[in-house]
């Protein structure tokens, strides 16, 4: 008996110190749980960075990066809106990677709407970077397609006409019409609204216009700018910083003689209008406005790009008006006249001679004359607009 109790003293000594043991080895409920949590945070630290690398860069990430990927002689072509040349369509745009084309009358006459859209198709396989195109179509006296019966039945009416018919709607319809047509043929703006006031038929500009006084003018450019961004077409306010009841600066060199009070009461406040709307570029013209700058056309001024970037907090593309334009000539030379631009704070060169003037750019990158910095901003507005109208997308 003895034998046995202690046999069963043995056995419970035994299995008390095997319980020992396992207690020993096996971590106390705190501590398993703090290896928990450490083993959980590693997991969570290592899913937040993965998702970190993972996590898609913005729109502005994306577009600095093409930038920053591109050479010299593609970004310079990039400033370019060109004229479509009457040779070497393709081989130009290979040549100076440009950043658009822009279609004249010349352009559409004997096209058929299928004829014109394989065309600027063509522009298209030619170009690295999809290229901008562009037709002035304000309607009225200025209309490029819509001359050609084959495109579309009638000519594009002006904003005018349209407004006394049927009032702000009938603009509105128009608008989605011709939105319409660009996006059949591969046109993505038709540099327009005009943002001038004048409520004088005898003034140049006047026909061009809505017709308005200043509040009402202010009034259409909201609405107008509106309707294009939603059909997705660019938007194009000019002439900064307003005609006036000026001359015709295609012709001649124009001096603004009025008062920078007036300028800033009757003018300007259709192209805040445009901007707070959302306007995507604005078309500064040639005139001499002596209030704001006396000494050079708006076009080479830096004061009137100021007042733009400035006051009215303009942050899209600024382009010049046509830079073949005879007003011009008297304050620089055709080789001179888009880099004269760009220094001033322009963005996009609507010109002809985009293979005389690229050179000289060039040149002043590399000598320091114009800042490869100020080059960039410039590309990456141009850029924003192509992403903005879907010609670039991005991921």
């Amino acid at each position: 008996m003895f034998s046995t109790k202690k046999a069963i003293l043995a056995a419970a000594v035994l299995i008390g110190a095997i319980g020992l043991t396992i207690k020993l080895l096996m971590p106390t409920q705190s501590e398993g749980t703090k290896q928990a949590k450490t083993a959980t945070t590693k997991s969570s630290d290592s899913i937040k960075k993965t998702e970190e690398q993972a996590a898609p860069k913005s729109k502005e990430e994306q577009l600095d990066s093409l930038v920053s990927q591109m050479s010299l002689d593609e970004k310079v072509g990039q400033l370019f809106l060109a004229r479509v040349p009457e040779t070497n369509q393709l081989e130009d745009i290979k040549t100076y990677h440009l950043g658009g084309y822009l279609l004249f009358a010349r352009d559409v006459e004997g096209e058929t709407s299928d004829t014109l859209k394989t065309k600027i198709d063509s522009f298209q396989q030619e170009s690295d970077v999809p290229m901008l195109i562009a037709s002035d179509e304000e309607g009225g006296t200025v209309t490029r397609i819509s001359k050609n019966d084959k495109i579309v039945t009638e000519p594009f009416k002006s904003p005018q006409d349209l407004y006394k018919a049927g009032g702000i709607e009938a603009v509105k319809k128009d608008i989605d019409y011709k939105s319409n047509v660009f996006k059949v043929l591969g046109i993505h703006t038709g540099l327009y609204p005009v943002a001038d006031v004048s409520t004088d038929p005898e003034s140049f500009i006047y026909d061009r216009t809505i017709g308005l006084n200043t509040a009402e003018t202010s009034s259409y450019l909201e609405e107008v700018v509106t309707e294009l961004k939603k059909n997705e077409i660019g938007s194009t306010l000019k002439h900064f910083p307003g005609m006036g009841d000026n001359l015709d600066s295609h012709s001649e060199i124009v001096t603004d003689n009025r008062s920078l009070d007036e300028i800033k009461t009757t003018s300007l406040p259709p192209f805040e209008a445009g901007i707070k709307a959302g306007a995507d570029s604005i078309l500064v013209s040639h005139n001499i406005v002596k209030a704001i700058d006396p000494n050079v056309p708006a076009s080479i001024s830096p004061k009137v790009n100021q007042l733009l970037r400035d006051e009215l907090k303009f942050n899209g593309v600024v382009m010049t008006d046509d830079m073949d334009m005879a007003g011009l000539a008297d304050f620089t030379t055709q080789e001179t006249a888009a880099l004269e631009a760009l220094k001033a704070g322009n963005d996009l060169i609507l010109s002809s001679s985009y293979d005389k003037q690229i050179p000289v750019i060039k040149s002043a990158v590399q000598s320091g004359e114009y800042s490869e910095e100020q080059l960039n901003q410039s590309v990456l507005r141009i850029l924003k607009w192509k992403s903005d109208l879907g010609i670039i997308t991005l991921d």
